[in-house]
């Protein structure tokens, strides 16, 4: 994270929040054949994700129905996914969007390297539980039988949540770059375990020092060198997590910008990045995205997409306007 930067997400908690009368409001709008799309984006994409769940709540207790599942019968394609996607708790949402990647038609690897490379030991443990708790089924067991080699490993080592904490130790650091740099030689099984190891479960701190004494041994950036002694979604996840280190923001920029510009808008992807980083760092990343390729996220964003689908992406993207 580049020093004196401020990390803030482009959704609030509304002030003069009533849950009752959002319930009343959602309530009224889903009624109908064709329901109010507009009053829908309004309320759901200017809640924060607290009181979406006390609205959740309140039209339960007053309609004795579920939101959610109100949501999915009467919306439909990727507006609908934007909707329900909003209405989860985080740790649920990550847990769906793992489930939806592992269990849909072909595995979207892609979806499992963005999630487990970016989230804290805090947000695993607790989208390991939400994960049980929604499918009844264990998150590192179905990662285990579903995909496979060092990517298989990386993740399982990830999804443990036992990354270091606020330790870093600098005569530790040019050991642990030493070892990058012998397996970025070396290539085999024992250097890829050895490199997964130290990427997966040093800090953020011994990381930064590890990164930079590389860079002295090596003459090289650990990413290029990296992309230069390995390939397939062993390289992406070990480069996801470097840039994750490096920069957070900047690496979902660059996941945003990829989704929309080489996919031919990968609409899960953006989806998935925009609900998730809405009350975290959303902001910045729309700043990283401005500064790296020269226009605008809400820009792209409103050329790619269209309708109501747009219209909600734009809404949750767009924050406070300042620098879209």
């Amino acid at each position: 994270m580049f020093c004196g930067d401020y990390v803030q997400g482009t959704i609030f908690p509304a002030p003069n929040f009533n849950p009752v009368m959002d319930a009343q409001m959602l309530a009224g709008a889903l009624q109908g054949f064709d329901c109010d799309k507009d009053m829908l984006i309004d309320i759901l994409t200017q809640r924060s994700n607290a009181q979406r769940m006390m609205i959740a709540e309140a039209y339960q207790s007053m309609y004795g129905r579920d939101l959610i599942g109100d949501l999915k019968e009467k919306l439909s394609s990727h507006f609908k996914e934007v909707m329900v996607g909003l209405m989860y708790p985080p740790p649920s949402y990550d847990a769906h969007e793992l489930w939806h990647a592992m269990k849909g038609a072909a595995i979207d690897e892609n979806c499992l390297i963005d999630i487990l490379a970016s989230r804290t030991n805090a947000e695993i443990f607790q989208m390991r539980e939400a994960y049980c708790l929604q499918y009844s089924t264990n998150l590192q067991e179905d990662i285990y039988s579903d995909t496979s080699g060092h990517f298989r490993d990386t993740l399982m080592n990830l999804v443990q949540g036992s990354r270091q904490e606020g330790y870093s130790d600098p005569a530790m650091a040019a050991q642990d770059a030493m070892v990058l740099w012998e397996a970025c030689q070396q290539k085999s099984g024992e250097h890829k375990a050895m490199l997964q190891m130290i990427l997966c479960n040093k800090s953020y701190q011994q990381l930064w020092l590890v990164f930079q004494q590389f860079q002295n041994i090596s003459g090289q950036d650990l990413v290029d060198a990296i992309n230069d002694c390995y390939d397939g979604y062993f390289q992406q996840l070990l480069v996801a997590i470097v840039l994750c280190v490096q920069d957070k923001p900047a690496y979902f920029a660059y996941r945003l910008y990829s989704a929309i510009h080489d996919f031919g808008f990968h609409n899960k992807t953006v989806i998935r990045i925009l609900i998730a980083r809405s009350e975290i760092d959303l902001r910045t990343i729309r700043k990283r995205y401005k500064e790296r390729y020269g226009k605008s996220l809400f820009h792209d964003i409103k050329n790619f997409a269209s309708g109501h689908y747009k219209k909600a992406l734009l809404a949750i993207c767009a924050g406070d306007m300042e620098d879209c």
